[in-house]
């Protein structure tokens, strides 16, 4: 399976002009587990993210995460790698929840730092969020970031997310009590 989609943008610095980016969203390949290292191997992009990734992240770690979405159930947890410029550059992921809430799924995602800003993450949300309401019996797909993340937040909004209100003192990261936002799509509103 493979979901593709082309986000133009304009090169900065001493770059002229635009050009096309390619942005894939596909099944993972043990292969990526490199770019993965690469990727997580940052700690701009792991202090977005919730606990328990080791850092420094190796290709071990990656070949190890890889593995675990490859032999997850695919109705229930819906991973890909989302590739640009011919290599992984990050992840994206829903999740089924459990009980009264099996319907609804959150979604989690990140990308390497030198692919921010480019309107990849939004596309890519927006890619998985159609792949998941047309292929499983999904409802409504909700993301909490840390408030203090306003491009993640920026991305939900504008891959049509609706703001449903301040988590308040929900997470403790990097031993900082923080607040998180939660945001919701409906399968109608896509």
């Amino acid at each position: 399976m493979g979901i593709c989609c082309i986000i133009e943008f304009v090169m900065k610095g001493n770059q002229q002009g635009g050009r096309k980016m390619i942005c894939k969203i596909r099944k993972w390949s043990l292969a990526d587990a490199a770019d993965l290292a690469l990727a997580l191997s940052n700690r701009k992009v792991q202090d977005n993210l919730r606990d328990g990734l080791p850092y420094p992240y190796t290709e071990q770690d990656g070949v190890d995460f890889i593995s675990a979405m490859l032999s997850a159930d695919e109705n229930e947890t819906f991973a890909f790698a989302i590739t640009a410029d011919g290599r992984v550059v990050g992840s994206i992921g829903v999740f089924r929840q459990g009980n009264i809430h099996r319907q609804t799924a959150e979604l989690g995602y990140y990308i390497a730092e030198g692919y921010w800003g480019k309107g990849i993450m939004t596309e890519a949300v927006k890619q998985i969020c159609r792949y998941v309401f047309d292929q499983s019996d999904m409802i409504r797909i909700y993301a909490e970031p840390f408030s203090y993340n306003k491009a993640s937040c920026r991305v939900l909004e504008k891959a049509g997310f609706q703001y449903e209100g301040t988590l308040r003192n929900n997470a403790v990261k990097n031993g900082t009590v923080l607040d998180m936002k939660l945001y919701s799509l409906l399968k109608e509103e896509i």
